[in-house]
């Protein structure tokens, strides 16, 4: 009885500060905008990311995945898998076959390395340290394919290979930072992992024969490539609409006419923050406006809905190559790692590694958004 008294209390209390809380941000939003303007402003800001910002990130979704299932169907994932084996081991130290996972969260999304990880032919190469260390490397490539294709579509491929270099980097730095600190603390953990794998299973895939001709295989990969794409479009509509929106309040200002209730517009909270210590973005990162930090901060918890800000950034014309170069890097490394982390930990049953994956994978991604950054002065001096 005692314990279910302190839950509903508990409760009342969350609630009460929940409510406060969001009253109090309402009202500090509304007495600038107008409670009015500032539901009309949500309201088409949501609307118009819906029209103009998830469609056309589903349009690269859908593509991008039908190009993906082809790439699996006709073997280059295998090929980019043996190019890449022989610079894991001293770039990452990891075995060749980490060089799949890779691939295939470049070509999908981070979930995509917690598949081959469970994997108990995959996990045989790996010492446990290394194995919970690919958690961080796979995360650094969480929808590559995507974000890249979507920086090039604003014409700027050379900040994109840029941005991409700087995610390698930022990956090389999540990994290795992560192993470090996983033998620190439990140096148990460099032991190789338990795991055998039954003899018909070995040769189950070698020996299996294509009984479809080439062109049901291109059919068949496009269409279940480009179903995958749509799922995952639906499935950033709600980072998209939902976090999109609020940081977009937070970052732009009125309209040329005021306040109108007209889409992005807002109260210009973060780059007022930002502008405090503006000297260290513009030298870290080289942002001609403070307006640009929404993005990394957006990609923390989903760089779908960081996405979404290119075109307000482009509408407003600071979306430059240098910009463009920093968000990949970010965008990739980072790729919405504080909301999908915990969960993959908790899927490898190795929760109390999550903090130190957190802070690694954190560590990273700045410093990838930074190499970006110096990459980017450096190749436009030459």
């Amino acid at each position: 009885m005692g314990k279910k008294l302190k839950f509903k209390n508990r409760s009342v209390v969350e609630a009460v500060i929940f409510l406060t809380v969001l009253l109090l941000c309402c009202w500090a939003l509304g007495s600038r905008m107008g409670s009015e303007n500032l539901l009309k402003t949500i309201m088409n800001t949501a609307h118009d990311l819906l029209l103009n910002t998830v469609f056309f990130l589903m349009g690269i979704t859908v593509i991008t995945g039908a190009l993906s299932k082809l790439f699996v169907e006709f073997g280059v994932v295998t090929l980019l898998e043996k190019l890449l084996r022989p610079l894991m081991k001293p770039l990452y130290n990891l075995p060749g076959v980490a060089a799949l996972g890779g691939v295939m969260t470049f070509l999908s999304d981070n979930p995509a390395i917690i598949a081959l990880s469970k994997d108990r032919t995959f996990a045989s190469y790996f010492k446990k340290y290394q194995l919970y260390s690919l958690t961080n490397f796979g995360t650094a490539f969480g929808m590559g394919f995507v974000v890249i294709i979507t920086m090039m579509s604003y014409g700027q491929t050379g900040g994109a290979l840029i941005g991409l270099l700087g995610a390698v980097c930022g990956s090389i730095i999540s990994t290795r930072l992560m192993q470090r600190s996983l033998l620190k603390t439990w140096p148990q953990l460099d032991t190789p992992v338990a795991a055998e794998m039954p003899a018909e299973e070995e040769v189950k895939d070698e020996d299996k024969e294509q009984k479809d001709g080439i062109f049901m295989r291109f059919l068949n990969a496009i269409l279940d490539g480009g179903k995958n794409g749509v799922e995952l479009g639906l499935q950033i509509i709600p980072g998209v609409l939902i976090i999109t929106t609020i940081v977009i309040l937070l970052t732009f200002g009125p309209g040329p006419e005021g306040y109108t209730g007209a889409s992005s517009q807002g109260v210009p909270v973060l780059p007022w923050l930002a502008g405090k210590v503006h000297w260290l973005f513009e030298w870290l990162f080289g942002f001609s406006s403070m307006e640009l930090i929404a993005f990394p901060m957006t990609a923390l918890g989903a760089v779908g809905a960081a996405l979404g800000l290119l075109p307000t950034f482009n509408a407003a014309g600071i979306l430059d190559g240098n910009a463009v170069a920093v968000f990949t890097a970010i965008g990739m490394c980072w790729s919405g790692f504080l909301s999908t982390h915990t969960a993959m930990f908790d899927s490898l049953g190795f929760r109390k590694g999550i903090s130190k994956a957190l802070g690694a994978h954190a560590i990273a991604g700045l410093c990838a958004g930074i190499i970006a950054h110096f990459l980017y002065l450096l190749v436009s001096l030459i």
